[in-house]
């Protein structure tokens, strides 16, 4: 879907960032046309730390006809008011209060979840164990039913980024035997064309991860 002529759309990122990816994804998803401006994480532009995230100085931020939103969930939680094709919430208040829950679940719980020491590695087994009965709950494809839903957006995270960690850190929390709801989830997550479309190199962001995490 191409722009209104009042609209002008940035997005203030760094490419391997799975919170980054939430909202080029919800974007994607609803059709929108943006701008995208590269950061780099080590050495972060003036115009960012000064002006668009002075408070937390860091990606993404969203620039909506000059005007900066912070933080990922509230980023795709504003695409969704302002763009109204293909929602992100439920319409009844109850469904969207539960869909807000789980997202922040998600976020709180198993994306800063990503160490390597045995207590958080243990802590992230017991959130995934969490979600993986709530896939059982919900007996459908996605969190969010047939179609995605901002829950889905949410735990991109577990469907993309966590086997690459995993990999980078020879730390495993996701099997087949222990977690088969979720895994077949995060194998439809990632075949989605409006997914695909967005996806960093795999081959990039491991050897990000594990120049990150497997100093030495």
């Amino acid at each position: 879907m191409a722009l209104n002529m009042a609209d002008e759309v940035k997005l203030f990122g760094f490419a391997f960032s799975p919170y980054v990816c939430r909202v080029k994804m919800a974007l994607n998803m609803k059709g929108v046309k943006f701008q995208n401006i590269e950061e780099d994480p080590t050495n972060k532009s003036s115009q960012l730390l000064n002006y668009m995230n002075p408070v937390h100085k860091k990606v993404p931020v969203l620039v909506h006809n000059g005007n900066p939103i912070w933080e990922s969930l509230v980023i795709v939680e504003y695409i969704d008011h302002v763009w109204k094709q293909v929602p992100f919430f439920p319409q009844d208040p109850y469904q969207k209060a539960v869909a807000r829950f789980w997202a922040k679940f998600i976020d709180e719980k198993v994306f800063g979840k990503n160490g390597g020491d045995q207590q958080v590695v243990a802590e992230a087994y017991e959130n995934m164990q969490i979600l993986e009965k709530e896939l059982g709950v919900k007996g459908k494809k996605f969190f969010g039913g047939d179609n995605m839903n901002m829950v889905d957006i949410s735990a991109g995270f577990i469907a993309y980024w966590l086997p690459l960690l995993e990999e980078a850190t020879q730390i495993k929390i996701l099997t087949k035997d222990k977690f088969p709801k979720i895994m077949k989830w995060a194998d439809d997550f990632v075949s989605c064309q409006v997914v695909k479309e967005i996806l960093p190199s795999r081959r990039l962001v491991l050897a990000y991860y594990k120049k990150r995490f497997c100093k030495g």
